[in-house]
């Protein structure tokens, strides 16, 4: 998808998400999906995702695999500037703090979520960059 298709098709599903409680329908119908709005990196503006997260115990989990291409998302490098973030789950909004996972535990995860949803498999086959995998703290204040 070219840069203009992808923001209304963030934008149709950021507001199908939030019409709906927290899920969206089609494609992602029963998927674990949530709304991550960072910082931007550059314009220090606002920016929300809608991405598929991995719901492990407490844990909140998140793949910056931007499709398989060979760049890594927007918001991942946003993360990496201000790792402070807005998540919204279900109908529940709260702020939290990205940490990247390496090694052992970042294998682990991700080939969790490739055998739940193949396309994670696709994505890291499609890029010869090592997908990120980042837990969503929920912040306690």
């Amino acid at each position: 998808m070219d840069r203009e298709r992808t923001l209304q098709f963030n934008e149709r599903n950021i507001a199908e998400f939030r019409r709906r409680g927290g899920t969206l329908g089609g494609p992602f119908e029963g998927a674990p999906v949530l709304l991550l709005t960072t910082t931007g990196a550059k314009s220090g503006l606002p920016r929300t995702s809608p991405m598929m997260y991995l719901p492990e115990g407490e844990r909140i989990i998140v793949f910056a695999s931007n499709e398989g291409k060979d760049n890594h998302p927007s918001w991942y490098h946003n993360l990496r500037a201000n790792p402070t973030a807005t998540v919204e789950v279900g109908t529940e909004t709260f702020t939290a703090t990205a940490h990247e996972i390496t090694g052992p535990e970042h294998d682990r995860l991700y080939a969790i979520q490739a055998g739940r949803y193949p396309g994670f498999a696709k994505y890291q086959e499609g890029t010869d960059r090592i997908i990120p995998v980042l837990e969503l703290v929920r912040d306690t204040d």
